[in-house]
């Protein structure tokens, strides 16, 4: 029985992505019923919200939905798409695995680690106005709710996945009160875990740490805006924001999405890396339970990089839609 998926083709180079991705999950044998939804600056241009309402309906009912890159318009009282679909769909669990790959060179070898990031509060509640004419106020919005489903999400991954370790990252020797809030919950929170060793660290200090002793660290939990800065520092670890995947999940739906932008100048030149989609796509199968094609595709993926097939990010000449039809020819292979 095919499983149901929407699909967001996005702006900019997201709708090759989108093709190149799909080719690949086609060659892997996954019977997927694609269901296409709008969103981003087409639906800007067309008078609409940059997520219709119909939109978010739908991948409510379907439950599933992989995303491409989406253009934020510029200027005063712009929304982020993203930012829209995590917090009408409550996408909680923002999950970004890092790790290096064959063919990929990086300073990191070894590097595996998997970042949860609370998609739903913190600075990112948008929560700011101009308390003077000159002072611009921001809310930092923590719960103790919010902090204990990302921090338990991300116990649970580490158990079911046979991780060894969780280490809480926060800022609480500063923002006692918030921070704190997020810390304590988390000490509470790993006393039902005792088969998993767990620590906090201050963020900083974690930057610093990850890029010296990456091997020390497994499963990572810290609030949003965090998370955000971590992940993207993870993905330069392990080559750059085109092979980095993404996934986010709530309670009732989830949705993958390759974390880069949109490129826009990049656009029908077929040029882009579509990895960070097709990694996220195995993130999506595994969710769906089709864990042997994901793991074939990943392999796949693995073995075109160690035969130099490569996008312009990681110094090589092939296109997009080459570098897909390898990954497809290593499937059928």
């Amino acid at each position: 029985m095919a499983h149901q998926v929407c699909i967001i083709k996005g702006d900019g180079i997201g709708p090759e992505i989108t093709a190149a991705t799909q080719s690949i999950l086609h060659a892997a044998g996954v019977e997927i019923d694609w269901i296409e939804v709008d969103a981003g600056l087409r639906c800007v241009e067309a008078g609409e919200p940059i997520v219709p309402d119909r939109t978010i309906q739908k991948i409510r009912e379907v439950g599933v939905a992989l995303k491409a890159p989406m253009t934020t318009p510029i200027g005063k009282g712009s929304v982020s798409p993203n930012v829209t679909l995590r917090k009408r769909l409550d996408l909680f669990a923002c999950v970004r695995p890092a790790r290096s790959l064959p063919g990929v060179p990086t300073p990191f070898e070894g590097l595996d680690i998997v970042i949860f990031r609370e998609n739903t509060e913190d600075l990112y509640a948008q929560i700011e106005y101009m308390a003077t004419p000159t002072v611009a106020t921001g809310i930092k919005l923590i719960s103790e709710y919010a902090s204990e489903r990302i921090i338990r999400a991300a116990f649970e991954f580490a158990r079911k996945n046979n991780r060894r370790s969780v280490t809480c990252v926060h800022k609480a020797n500063i923002m006692k009160v918030a921070d704190g809030l997020f810390l304590r919950t988390f000490q509470r929170v790993r006393e039902d875990y005792p088969d998993i060793e767990s620590w906090d660290t201050i963020v900083d200090a974690l930057c610093m740490q990850l890029v010296t002793k990456w091997r020390n660290f497994d499963v990572l939990v810290m609030p949003n805006l965090y998370g955000d800065i971590v992940s993207d520092l993870a993905a330069g670890m392990m080559g750059g924001l085109g092979v980095a995947p993404g996934g986010n999940y709530g309670d009732g739906c989830a949705v993958f999405e390759a974390v880069h932008g949109s490129a826009p100048k990049y656009e029908g030149l077929d040029k882009v890396n579509p990895m960070a989609l097709i990694l996220s796509a195995t993130l999506m199968l595994r969710h769906l339970g089709e864990t042997a094609a994901a793991k074939a595709i990943e392999s796949a993926v693995e073995r075109t990089l160690i035969k130099g097939i490569k996008t312009y990010d990681l110094f090589g000449d092939a296109k997009t839609s080459e570098f897909a039809a390898a990954v497809v020819g290593e499937l059928k292979g």
